[in-house]
């Protein structure tokens, strides 16, 4: 199998794929990956290449720099080890980059992904990160804030060597040494500070000698004076390196107790890393998810081979497994044949490794065991095999492990020998794999395959376009259609004498001339359909355009109209809040009235005003929200006969009107407050309705008339008679409607149960009341009734 890989050039792309990677192991991976055969594994993988696509596209690409693997280190670290500096700086650097990546996926507004479990499985380790940057500075230096004893000793150094300089500089620069010295200046030798001396001189200044220049001219001494101050620092030097050895094996203990998670949360950071190398390799391929199945079917439209240039590939469209389950292509050589059936092998190996494909969206592909392929020239001198040979080789060992779960590729089946023998084998070998069930795609030249294909049912022809006018190929597949050689004309273009080529018509068939003629004429054919095709999509769009510049007008007629419907509406709302305000102050001016005059004659006129409001109000409620009768107009409608004064008519796209003045074809309509002109086909007679008391609306505005004051949501009736507490229970309910109230508490009291039988019968028939029930335990039980308005 690993040679059908290379032969459909796998490792290439996974080459590429290898490139998107951020950190060592997973460019490792990225080159070890193989094609799965197993559905449910490739669906994992395809899923989660989609949704690094997805996450890429909306939040921007994670950074994976800095990823080292560290499981060495990290297992010497707990099992007593001491780590190096930049051991510990990889472990410091793994530990930054993961929390990163954490900090990244935080920002992805808690999208839940396939990806999901990978990022949480990641482990962030903000101490031990902060541990290792503060202490090491680079992998030379330790920090002195490291710890406290490693900053006092590199104090008492500083301060001991600004000493021993400061002597040093005196002695150099006093007129006594100045001529023994070699040049005024300090240095070092060993670690330790001296001075250069002449050689001959060496005797003048007292001290030890470390050093002697190249060319025995200078010494380099240690004056007596700073013997004792250098011999400190040696000391003060030998206690930074134990301080820090302590400190670096203390780091180490710590990262060795942290091992296994920072073990498992690297594994989850290189996985991500090579899924959105995946996925940085499908954008620049413009690469899609195809649509996965065990059928064996495949279906690519615009498929491109990703190895091409995107700018010069031609895409191909190309089926199998569905309606049939082998495809034989047929073609002039360089025409695009092996490219086309390299196309399905390879971009069927990309989806099994989990990659997204180069192809148009709703492609689909088949998970299949194995791909057997026998492309390209195996000719060996060295064993001794032909060209036929070698693919007969090949295609044998197909035929041993071929099943119905194997995609099999051949270019040029039969080719290298007799085209009788090779045809007739060619044959044989198509229908022994398809009794075994495999999916074929197989490329030739010769005309008994393309009769086969024609006389058999479930294989089809195929074809790369040739362009018999450039005499060039178009790269283009076409499926259900037999190619043509077109070698005579191939030759004729070259060179070669037309006489020539015109014996060599004489000299073919027949039966092959019949054929070609037949091709011919079928090439003929489809070049007319598509033209034709060509000619009803342009249509078909012009169509499309002029129902969209349509739609859009009438969108914006539909605009204007509700603009115009809702400005009226306002005006109308102006004119209840107006209608609502005069009948608060009528209520309050009645209930000053009921005052002065008896109960009878109270209760008559509050139910007489209440029938008035409520007419009031359901006319101006019909304003705002006129029936809907203009919005099922009947385009068919004819008016049975002329309108006059007085009908009542519906108006197109406005509502319900009557008809005050009729004026030739004009006739004016009232409707509401307005008054309209209109042409008479625009108008639907209908019959006169009565109006009926309209129940006012809940959600009515508050105003500030004095009937909002002191509004409750209780009213007590104990000690009123029967029409008192009538005409009482109106009014609140009434002034309770006004002001928004949805629930009041009417207090009646148990006694004989007169008034509750009258307020239950009241409520019974009250328009504004939806339902009540007497009160429950804690609410006053029997003397009390709770009302729902509404």
């Amino acid at each position: 199998m690993e040679k059908n890989f290379e032969t459909l050039e796998l490792d290439k792309v996974l080459e590429m794929l290898k490139n998107e990677t951020s950190c060592d192991d997973a460019a490792e991976r990225a080159l070890q990956i193989r094609p799965s055969s197993d559905f449910i594994t490739v669906c994992n993988m395809i899923n989660q290449t989609e949704d690094a696509y997805s996450l890429l596209a909306r939040f921007g690409a994670p950074s994976f720099g800095g990823l080292y693997n560290v499981n060495g280190p990290l297992a010497r670290a707990s099992a007593g080890g001491e780590l190096n500096t930049r051991e510990l700086l990889n472990i410091g650097s793994t530990l930054r980059s993961m929390r990163i990546l954490q900090e990244w996926y935080g920002h992805c507004s808690g999208v839940k992904t396939s990806l999901s479990f990978l990022f949480e499985s990641i482990t962030v380790n903000k101490y031990l990160e902060d541990r290792i940057f503060i202490c090491i500075v680079s992998e030379d230096e330790i920090a002195d804030k490291a710890s406290d004893t490693l900053y006092e000793i590199r104090r008492k150094i500083r301060a001991k060597s600004a000493s021993i300089r400061e002597k040093l500089d005196s002695m150099i620069h006093s007129a006594h040494y100045t001529k023994f010295l070699q040049e005024a200046i300090v240095t070092q030798r060993d670690g330790r500070f001296v001075v250069p001396v002449k050689a001959e001189h060496r005797g003048d200044v007292q001290g030890l000698v470390h050093d002697t220049s190249s060319s025995g001219a200078t010494v380099f001494i240690e004056p007596i004076s700073v013997v004792e101050a250098n011999n400190d620092i040696k000391v003060l030097k030998g206690q930074e390196r134990e301080e820090i050895n302590r400190i670096l094996y203390e780091l180490s203990v710590e990262a060795g107790n942290f091992g296994e998670s920072i073990k498992n949360s690297y594994e989850s950071a290189v996985e991500l890393n090579l899924i959105f190398a995946k996925a940085h390799l499908a954008n620049k391929m413009k690469a899609v998810k195809p649509i996965i199945n065990t059928d064996g079917i495949i279906d690519l439209k615009q498929a491109r081979h990703p190895l091409i240039d995107k700018n010069k590939v031609v895409p191909i469209d190309i089926s199998l497994g569905e309606k049939y389950d082998t495809l034989v292509i047929t073609g002039p050589n360089t025409g695009g044949k092996t490219v086309s059936i390299k196309t399905v092998g390879l971009l069927t190996l990309m989806t099994m490794c989990g990659m997204l494909i180069p192809a148009y969206q709703s492609s689909r592909i088949s998970v299949f065991d194995k791909i057997l392929v026998d492309i390209g020239d195996e000719q060996s001198i060295q064993q001794s095999l032909s060209t036929f040979s070698s693919h007969i080789t090949n295609v044998a060992n197909i035929l041993k492990v071929a099943d119905d779960s194997s995609l099999v590729l051949i270019d040029e089946l039969g080719a290298g020998t007799d085209p009788t023998e090779g045809a007739a084998l060619a044959v044989a070998i198509i229908e022994r794999l398809r009794k075994k069930g495999a999916r074929i795609c197989s490329t030739t030249h010769y005309a008994e395959l393309k009769a086969y294909a024609l006389d058999t049912d479930g294989v089809i022809n195929g074809c790369c376009e040739f362009d018999v006018n450039t005499l060039s190929p178009t790269y283009k597949l076409l499926i259900g259609v037999p190619g043509r050689s077109n070698a005579f004309a191939i030759s004729l273009h070259i060179g070669i004498e037309e006489d020539v080529v015109n014996r060599a018509r004489e000299i073919v068939g027949s039966d092959n001339r019949d054929f070609e003629a037949i091709l011919d004429k079928l090439e003929a054919t489809r070049l007319e359909l598509e033209n034709e095709k060509l000619a009803a999509e342009k249509a078909t769009e012009l169509a499309k355009k002029m129902a969209s510049r349509a739609q859009s007008e009438k969108d914006k007629i539909e605009v204007l109209k509700a603009k115009e419907l809702d400005k009226a509406k306002k005006e109308a709302e102006k004119l209840i809040n107006q209608a609502r305000r005069q009948s608060s102050d009528f209520l309050l001016e009645l209930e000053k009235m009921k005052k002065e005059k008896s109960p009878e004659n109270a209760t008559e006129l509050a139910k007489k005003t209440r029938r008035a409001i409520k007419n009031q109000m359901g006319e101006m409620d019909d304003l705002i929200n006129p029936q809907e009768l203009a919005e099922n107009w009947d385009e068919d409608y004819k008016l049975p006969r002329d309108v006059v004064v007085g009908d009542a008519v519906v108006i197109r796209g406005i509502g319900e009107g009557e008809v005050i003045e009729v004026k030739n074809n004009n006739v004016t309509v009232k409707s509401g407050l307005f008054k309209t002109r209109v042409k008479m086909s625009d108008l639907m007679l209908i019959e006169k309705k009565k109006k009926q008391p309209v129940k006012p609306q809940r959600n009515l505005y508050r105003t500030s008339s004095r009937a909002d004051a002191d509004v409750k949501t209780e009213l007590d009736l104990r000690g009123q008679t029967a029409e008192e507490a009538i005409a009482n229970l109106g009014i609140f309910i009434d002034k309770c409607v006004l002001n928004g109230i949805n629930e009041v508490r009417i207090i009646h009291g148990k006694g004989t149960g007169v008034l509750r039988n009258v307020v239950a019968d009241e409520l019974k028939h009250h328009p504004n009341i939806s339902e009540f029930r007497l009160g429950r335990y804690g609410e006053g039980e029997d003397g009390v009734t709770i009302a729902r308005i509404g």
